[in-house]
């Protein structure tokens, strides 16, 4: 017979109760809302796609997890917060993660699923971001008149010795310099790129190739391209004028530039020194840095706070007023920043610590496919609710991250869910929203 051992572990009581705990409540999930996860991809398709697009070189009868499985069990388990492979070893037996998973066995431990990241190369990488773009266009019911492409880079530290890893003096690091391209909410592109080459390299043919498909999905579409000074490049700017691309771009100040502007903003200075508030104003003017063929649009912001003087410049082939196309429509890509912070802060898109360059960008990707399925729980599920606009870390903690009682048998899986949880309303309509038509 076999021996139990249910010892109890003792605190002090509560008035006359006594207070104890043991290991015997059975099969209890944290993740109660996985299945939400589940109930999106289904309806998007989203790694039964990326699935079908990557090459499995394994020989199917000697394989125990399918590539479909291996794919949703690490979007899923990123999706809940589990950053490392070292969390698989535990997870693999989690009856509601292989529930999501569409598997009622043990899922892949963790050198499974390492075997499976250093298996990709470059073409896994194209391939997955051809999906990405091929979902974006899907989202829409009908055309686009007008598509915003927010272009950024941002550092993405590493640790050891990983194959393209250099030292970055602005950042004063080791990292690499990841390549994002969002459009609203939605991602496009998660490039992974070495940090010793220009902030805007291959941004270009980026920008090339998203510019030809979207047109050939929406011929009439306006396309804008919108990033910060690190992409005010004079093939950039010529490239859009010649393919009619709108444009709006930050650059960075200089002499000439501040000399155009000083006499607005000796008087914005004196205007501060008399009122002692914040002094804004806008003005606009044509300037030609001496690489570019021609005259471009200036807007320039004067600015003069407490501190001092701030200007600002961005160049564009926009119409419109200078205060407002700054503020509304440059400003605008800020928004783009949290989006990034989301991938790196909340869905651990910087957890690039393969020594295999590729390796390190399926990781990106892997955690992209994770962004994409919970910013379609927040697009397609929470429009009107308290958790429309809310962070991915948000939407994880109130929706996925709940206590629930699993009750597995030949008939059914039921998941109990806490009967305290104070959002029920909330997930059942997000539940009925992602459910078969």
């Amino acid at each position: 017979m076999p021996k139990c051992n249910r010892e109890s572990i003792k605190y002090p009581a509560v008035g006359r109760r006594l207070i104890e705990s043991e290991f015997s409540g059975g099969n209890i999930t944290g993740d109660g809302g996985v299945l939400l996860l589940r109930e999106v991809d289904r309806l998007t398709k989203l790694t039964e796609t990326v699935a079908a697009a990557m090459e499995d070189p394994r020989r199917p009868k000697s394989c125990r997890h399918d590539l479909l499985s291996l794919i949703r069990q690490r979007v899923y388990a990123i999706g809940c917060g589990y950053e490392d492979l070292n969390d698989h070893n535990a997870l693999r037996g989690d009856i509601a993660l292989q529930t999501a998973v569409n598997r009622d066995t043990e899922l892949a431990g963790s050198s499974t699923l390492c075997r499976f990241e250093n298996r990709a190369d470059r073409m896994t990488a194209f391939r997955i971001h051809e999906v990405i773009v091929e979902r974006f266009i899907a989202s829409f019911k009908r055309a686009p008149k007008e598509l915003v492409l927010d272009f950024d880079a941002t550092d993405d530290r590493v640790h050891g010795n990983q194959e393209g890893r250099y030292f970055h003096g602005y950042y004063d690091n080791y990292c690499f310099l990841p390549l994002y391209v969002f459009c609203k909410d939605q991602l496009l592109v998660s490039y992974l790129r070495p940090s010793r080459n220009d902030g805007a390299k291959h941004a270009w043919a980026i920008l090339a190739l998203l510019v030809k498909r979207l047109r050939r999905a929406f011929p009439l579409v306006r396309i804008t391209f919108r990033g910060d000074s690190g992409f005010c490049r004079f093939r950039m700017l010529a490239w859009c004028e010649r393919h009619d691309v709108q444009y709006i771009i930050g650059i960075g100040q200089n002499n000439r530039l501040n000399a155009r502007i000083r006499g607005l903003m000796k008087k914005a200075e004196r205007d501060q020194a008399k009122d002692g508030g914040k002094i804004r104003r806008f003005t606009d003017f044509q300037y030609a840095a001496e690489s570019w063929d021609h005259t471009r649009r200036i807007i320039a912001k004067i600015e003069v706070t407490a501190l001092g003087p701030n200007p600002r410049y961005v160049v564009t082939n926009l119409e419109g007023a200078p205060k407002r196309l700054y503020e509304r429509i440059y400003c605008a890509r800020g928004d783009m920043e949290n989006r990034i912070k989301e991938q790196q802060l909340d869905l651990f898109a910087d957890r690039t610590s393969c020594h295999k360059w590729w390796a390190n960008q399926f990781r990106l990707l892997l955690s992209s496919l994770s962004y994409i399925l919970i910013e379609s729980i927040r697009r397609l599920a929470l429009k009107g609710t308290e958790l429309a606009h809310a962070y991915v870390g948000t939407i994880r903690l109130k929706l996925l991250k709940i206590g629930a009682v699993l009750l597995r048998n030949t008939r059914r899986i039921r998941f109990l869910l806490s009967s305290n949880y104070p959002y029920q309303n909330l997930f059942r309509s997000v539940a009925k929203k992602l459910a078969p038509g």
